[in-house]
């Protein structure tokens, strides 16, 4: 679910992402607190109506600070050096099929539901979490709140003079970037501020992608929000659970057209809508068909 970096769907991060800049994307702490580079952000989330109590208590957690290798990484990402074709490996296929057998039965209700094919929504989850293994370890609070406060200059200059110089961007382009992902960054933080209320989760403990994407599906929150599924019938939504995540991926792909019998063009289509990647596409149809035999 993304162009690069983001799509109009889903913005989200594969497992090969979260491989490739496990380092560089570990957390560190700014030397500014959060009141500082999150105070203008604060009062911009309270005049939307969220709770103040609720706000203060939140930037005042001690796990909650400007993330700046993360969003660094986020800047520097480039989709076409990911290697997809290693998900059409023997092995991968092997815990494929496992994990079809293990979790048939809500891959079966979700198909009845929605009409996707299993053997897609499993296809999805390998390629984004490898399963559920690789979920990330990048706090969505942090990476969000700083993206969002890249609207305001002081956030923005702090960022740019931690980018290392040998690999930045231009200012031009640095400025041109910052104003269209703090416009996205802050929805997103909006929409995630809202899930953790509706469903009573502490927004500094929800961990997940260096881009903001969390759950075995790998979910934007605003998409949790339109798409998400209570696969498990606990009455909430969490991505973190298999059969969740399961439901909310063929509620998602059915969003976008996908029709039991859909043919493989079509399909590609709709699972583009997922991940703006060719690369992301043509993995996922490929795993498909190496999975034949077992929907």
């Amino acid at each position: 679910m993304k162009n690069s970096c983001h799509s109009s769907g889903v913005l989200r991060i594969s497992a090969a992402v979260v491989l490739c800049l496990a380092i560089f994307c570990a957390p560190a702490r700014a030397q500014v607190t959060p009141p500082d580079l999150f105070k203008s952000l604060q009062k911009r989330l309270i005049a939307d109506g969220f709770d103040p109590q609720r706000i203060e208590q939140i930037y005042q957690h001690d796990d909650v600070y400007f993330e700046t290798q993360g969003v660094a990484a986020y800047f520097q990402h480039n989709e076409a050096t990911l290697d997809y074709d290693k998900f059409t490996s023997a092995g991968y296929i092997r815990d494929a099929q496992a994990y079809m057998q293990t979790h048939a039965d809500a891959l079966k209700r979700a198909e009845q539901k929605f009409g996707v094919d299993p053997r897609a929504i499993t296809a999805i989850i390998l390629v984004e979490t490898k399963f559920g293994r690789y979920l990330g370890k990048s706090s969505i609070l942090n990476t969000l709140s700083t993206m969002a406060a890249l609207s305001e200059a002081r956030p923005r200059e702090f960022l740019w003079e931690r980018l290392p110089a040998e690999r930045r961007f231009t200012r031009l382009e640095y400025d041109r970037k910052a104003d269209a992902k703090a416009d996205w960054a802050y929805k997103e933080l909006k929409a995630f501020l809202t899930y953790t209320s509706l469903h009573g989760i502490d927004p500094p403990s929800v961990v997940g992608s260096y881009a903001g994407a969390l759950g075995i599906a790998q979910f934007m929150p605003s998409n949790i929000l339109a798409f998400g599924q209570d696969g498990n019938g606990d009455g909430r939504i969490n991505l973190f659970e298999d059969a969740d995540a399961i439901f909310s991926i063929a509620s998602y792909l059915q969003n976008y057209g996908w029709k039991p019998g859909i043919g493989r063009g079509q399909a590609g289509k709709v699972i583009y809508h997922y991940n703006h990647s060719r690369y992301y596409v043509e993995a996922v149809l490929k795993i498909m068909d190496l999975l034949k035999g077992q929907a």
